[in-house]
């Protein structure tokens, strides 16, 4: 079925008049009589007349619209980015349109180039875990497209990203774990190619070095792909060494309910046997049973965040000014729950 679109022509023909004064009609243009505006208007009304945005656009040098790419919208934390980007764009009078790669790379070269085609004013981009190579977002940042990245970036110096203080979230949840009494952690590790990947270990080394703890390399088991039944999996393998860990420090959360998952059917107990930590705060993670103990990201608030930064750098091109890339660090909130509480609090 052909969608034909009411244009301004359609409404001169049917009230008489010039398509000129029409235009000027819809803009409110002073030498219009209050009389011919009213009647067009309500034309326009009646048949549902939508400006031509794309030829609007083409006029303007500009669509007052974002692109977001995002790895998954059925991860918890990337949805309450998006929540946060909306909030800003749409208060700001920008439009949102998403994307998901889906954790692929060739989904993310073409979502990327479909954004631009459409002619979008700017992109927030949070990397696939396939992404290695970058020459896509290259290419679009020499085309001068503003550009944001959130959570998952690489080094370029030149863009501005906001992010979370993964090592010192790490850190917290392995340290937490070694005052709990533990003193075999293990890390479910995420996709190598990933910065949040590379800080979350570092975290967790140096969490165990500065208190006095073996680093075991048997001990780091990676799951690139980041899934439940890879936590799973890596999890299995750690419990049929000679010497099993007594504590656990996954990458994310999915991970870490996929380990859980493995003790469980071994015959252990959580958090007697082993503790767990995961990393990202998911809903379901407090509806499990133990509740899971894990890093909370503040999503929304990097989702508000990134969008700031993406539109102040689109309208300082508007204004021919070069904006300076900015980067912004979030903290992260240990959450404290019973997959990893071994001791009684403390009383007061």
């Amino acid at each position: 079925m052909k969608f034909n679109q009411v244009t301004i022509k359609d409404i001169a023909r049917e009230l008489g008049i010039s398509p000129s004064t029409v235009s000027r009609a819809l803009k409110d243009h002073p030498d219009i009589s209050v009389e011919t505006k009213k009647a067009v208007n309500e034309l326009a009304e009646k048949l549902n007349y939508q400006p031509n945005i794309v030829a609007l656009s083409l006029r303007q040098k500009k669509t007052n619209t974002i692109g977001v790419i995002i790895p998954e919208l059925v991860h918890f934390f990337f949805s309450t980015v998006i929540s946060g980007v909306e909030d800003v764009a749409y208060q700001a009078g920008y439009s949102v349109i998403l994307a998901q790669s889906n954790e692929s790379y060739e989904r993310e070269k073409t979502d990327i180039k479909a954004l631009f085609n459409s002619r979008v004013d700017g992109m927030l981009i949070s990397l696939s875990r396939e992404t290695k190579n970058f020459d896509h977002v290259e290419s679009i940042i020499s085309k001068g497209v503003p550009i944001v990245f959130y959570d998952r970036m690489y080094s370029n110096p030149n863009t501005s990203k906001v992010v979370v203080d993964d090592y010192v979230g790490a850190k917290e949840a392995v340290e937490h774990l070694i005052d709990q009494g533990y003193k075999k952690i293990a890390h479910l590790e995420g996709a190598p190619g990933l910065v949040i990947s590379v800080d979350r270990k570092r975290g967790y080394l140096d969490a165990l070095k500065e208190n006095g703890l073996a680093v075991k390399d048997a001990y780091i088991q990676e799951c690139p792909n980041g899934s439940q039944e890879e936590g799973k999996q890596a999890m299995k393998k750690l419990l049929a060494m000679q010497s099993p860990p007594d504590a656990v420090f996954a990458n994310n959360d999915p991970m870490a309910m996929g380990a859980m998952i493995a003790i469980k059917e071994s015959g252990l107990k959580i958090p007697q046997d082993i503790g767990v930590v995961g990393f990202s705060n998911w809903a379901y993670g407090s509806l499990i049973e133990p509740t899971l103990t894990t890093v909370d990201q503040p999503g929304f608030e990097m989702g508000q965040e990134a969008a700031r930064l993406l539109i102040r750098q689109i309208e300082a091109g508007d204004k021919e000014q070069e904006p300076l890339p900015e980067t912004k660090i979030l903290k992260t909130r240990l959450v404290v729950r019973e997959s990893s509480i071994k001791k009684a609090p403390r009383k007061k």
